[in-house]
């Protein structure tokens, strides 16, 4: 794993002096995205604090292994800047940590204000992998169906997931068009098409995939971190209904692919470093990690420190919590569904995106999703502004955020993950 070095020392700040205390984007962050200026041509950027550096005008001051990952940055996305690896991106990291440091020169001409600025995808996604790691989200969800055996016999043997649609991931703000397609309640002889009754959020980390591998070589474990470029936050909107309906016998299609919200940063390994944690020990009768997903540098470090919270605002209201979940609460460590996505051979490349499956804890109130909150629609969610809530209505805005915090070091964040439903 990635080791600690001066960019995490909590005394340090920053001439940008929005970074100094900012509850995202301290300096000791330093996520990677790709954002355009006013109407400005879409380029890289570093978020700090409420401003945007503007990763090309940055190059006259970088050199070495620094300004060859800027070079790469020149897009279309940072997909090239991903493929180096780890040595070109801690080496950029540590040179805009120097570059932006209390102290140097203040160079406001390399700034952007985020707040007029828009963001785009920040890597062109080739692939993209929902995994189903969240256990007690599988607990919740297999108890409304199946209450004697709610965990199918594989879960607890490999990360379960499926190959979701690269093309309608879009970036945090997107509007959520409530989808159209079949749906066949129990109380209802014969299917119907129209507009999902029952939309839904799941909230999810998503893991950006850097260098490749080769197709037919798998990674292992003990590896597979050095294929992980960052992380951010995911919504799985889900038309349950819709899935209900179609996903026997070949897993989700519609009820998923119609969109996928992303925070637009990419927080990087480097930055999360102070916040590794071991992975939860498993429960007395679990089986046996099969070799090839287990590491025990993995299992001591693998998982990551970070408190997940939802917020809805209904329209006209304010702004309320749904949930606090965690992402501990994971029962397949990121390197190990590497490990698993690669192990019959099949090619990963950079940019490819992985859903971590919806996190949810095991209190009530750490249900990662409407459909465990209001136990499949039967039991309506009481909202503090006096609504209830089954599913999402039309205008109702979800957004996902995250933070890292440990003692000793300075809290970092994602950035929002917000999606509004609009009528289909």
């Amino acid at each position: 794993m990635t080791q600690l070095d001066h960019t995490h020392d909590p005394a340090r700040r920053s001439w940008v002096s929005s970074a100094n205390g900012h509850a995202d984007f301290p300096i000791q962050n330093l996520p990677l995205g790709w954002f355009s200026p006013g109407g400005g041509t879409p380029r890289a950027g570093v978020a700090i604090g409420d401003m945007i550096l503007d990763l090309g005008a940055a190059a006259i001051f970088l050199s070495g292994e620094a300004a060859a990952a800027v070079a790469a940055a020149k897009g279309p996305g940072l997909n090239a800047l991903l493929a180096m690896g780890a040595g070109p991106r801690r080496a950029l990291r540590l040179a805009l940590f120097d570059l932006l440091s209390e102290g140097t020169p203040a160079r406001l001409g390399l700034l952007h204000a985020a707040a007029d600025c828009t963001m785009h995808l920040p890597v062109e996604i080739g692939d993209y992998t929902d995994f189903y790691a969240g256990l007690y989200h599988a607990l919740n969800t297999g108890r409304m169906l199946r209450p004697d055996t709610p965990l199918v016999a594989n879960y607890k043997h490999m990360p379960i997931a499926y190959h979701g649609r690269a093309s309608s991931v879009q970036v945090s703000g997107t509007k959520v068009r409530r989808p159209n397609g079949q749906r066949k309640p129990g109380n209802e002889a014969s299917p119907s098409f129209g507009p999902s009754r029952n939309l839904d959020y799941e909230v999810e980390l998503g893991i950006w995939i850097g260098p490749g591998n080769a197709l037919g070589e798998p990674v292992a474990v003990g590896r597979a971190a050095e294929h992980i470029a960052g992380f951010c936050l995911l919504n799985d909107w889900s038309a349950r209904d819709i899935q209900g309906w179609e996903y026997q016998p070949l897993g989700p299609f519609l009820g998923k692919s119609f969109l996928t919200t992303i925070s637009p940063w990419i927080v990087t390994p480097e930055a999360m470093a102070p916040f590794r944690m071991a992975q939860d020990a498993r429960a007395e009768g679990d089986p046996s990690m099969l070799e090839y997903l287990f590491d025990a540098g993995d299992q001591a470090q693998g998982a990551l420190n970070a408190d997940l919270v939802v917020t809805i605002t209904p329209p006209g209201h304010a702004v309320e919590v749904l949930l606090h979940s965690h992402a501990r609460h994971l029962y397949w460590t990121p390197a190990q569904m590497v490990a698993h996505q690669t192990s019959n051979g099949c090619n990963l490349r950079p940019g490819d995106l992985f859903g971590s499956g919806t996190i949810s804890g095991p209190e009530p109130g750490e249900a990662g999703s409407l459909l465990e909150l209001s136990r499949g629609g039967r039991e309506p969610l009481a909202l503090a502004c006096g609504e209830t809530r089954r599913f999402l209505q039309d205008g109702d805005t979800i957004a996902l955020h995250a933070r890292c915090a440990r003692e000793g070091f300075v809290g970092i964040g994602f950035g929002a993950c917000v999606g509004t439903v609009v009528p289909s």
